[in-house]
């Protein structure tokens, strides 16, 4: 879709080179919701496309995702084989509603910063701990877990300026097991309910709940709790069931607690 009211677009190549931030000024990264409907209170763009940041960065570590990283670079990924939680990668990346069009040039820091729900990129990152590193308008950074930046649908922890430069995955989610599950009302549909389980090495599990709730709710325990406990810890932690035309609070509910159970008996199993 043209956006009629932009009269500038920047190219900044190094951090030096943003622009002072200003009302109606917007960051372009793949651009898949910008161009996908109005956005008649902007009227400049900063594309980020010329920063040359790396998209994907291996190290012993874990994993750091360039914000500008596209959803088919960070599918494409080869992990070291150490890395068992690996196989989310690509189950979260499957759980976007979009055609391959959109796989390569859709951004992973685009898809978080939307905050919607069922963003896919906000269920991966959330559940593998991870941290996203945000620049500040006058030169100075910090550091906010995925978990406590997506506030609610379409809301987020950034500030006016801000900028998600990039997302941190640490080595100890990476090398733990996963269990993925997911729903949608139509088979290509928006997530209904996406439930992550993971399992550390210590023994530490952790479960975190997307597009069934406005936002990622992450549950930790020292060890694998009994479902009667785990039920309660997620009943108590969503004071509100998500409810759009993509599912009613009541079947998000019931297939979150389900789902739930079902990774509660996997990753038990595999404890065992």
């Amino acid at each position: 879709m043209d956006l009629n009211t932009i009269t500038e677009v920047t190219r900044p190549k190094a951090r030096g080179e943003l622009a002072p931030w200003r009302e109606g000024d917007a960051f372009l990264g793949g651009g898949t919701w910008l161009f996908s409907e109005p956005q008649p209170k902007l009227t400049r763009l900063i594309d980020l496309s010329m920063l040359g940041w790396q998209p994907l960065t291996v190290s012993a570590d874990g994993l750091a995702i360039a914000a500008t990283c596209t959803v088919a670079q960070l599918d494409a990924l080869t992990p070291p084989v150490e890395w068992t939680a690996a196989p989310l990668i690509g189950q979260c990346c499957r759980a976007f509603l979009a055609s391959f069009k959109i796989w390569n040039a859709a951004t992973v820091g685009g898809n978080i910063c939307m905050s919607l729900p069922a963003g896919p990129m906000i269920s991966l990152t959330a559940a593998l701990d991870g941290v996203a590193t945000l620049w500040a308008p006058d030169g100075t950074e910090r550091r906010v877990t995925i978990a406590d930046f997506v506030k609610g649908p379409l809301s987020n922890a950034l500030r006016d300026g801000e900028l998600m430069r990039s997302i941190f995955l640490p080595t100890a989610a990476l090398t733990a097991r996963t269990a993925f599950r997911q729903i949608s009302l139509a088979h290509h549909g928006r997530s209904g309910a996406l439930v992550i389980g993971r399992l550390s090495v210590n023994g530490a599990f952790a479960l975190t709940v997307t597009a069934s709730t406005p936002r990622p709710v992450k549950l930790e325990f020292d060890t694998l709790p009994s479902l009667e406990i785990l039920h309660a810890r997620i009943e108590a932690a969503v004071a509100d069931w998500y409810d759009d035309i993509h599912g009613l609070p009541a079947w998000r509910r019931h297939m979150t607690l389900h789902f739930a159970q079902e990774i509660l008996a996997e990753l038990g199993g595999a404890a065992r």
